[in-house]
């Protein structure tokens, strides 16, 4: 499953379940494989939207102090 165009909040919301299915061991081999991709890609979604707000603030701030 491709990351769709989702807030943060969606995909972590999307991540918790993830893992919540993995914990309680529900899945089996070929769904935990599924998972564990879908899971991959989310939390490079996330990271990226974590950087690109915090690289926003920085310039942000620093155009605030010139």
């Amino acid at each position: 499953m491709a990351v769709k165009k989702e807030t943060y909040t969606e995909a972590m919301k999307r991540l918790e379940d993830i893992v919540s299915r993995i914990e309680s061991d529900e899945l089996d081999i070929d769904q935990l494989r599924e998972n564990l991709r879908e899971a991959q890609k989310l939390v490079k979604y996330c990271r990226d939207k974590l950087y690109k707000a915090d690289e926003e603030i920085k310039r942000m701030l620093e155009a605030e102090g010139k």
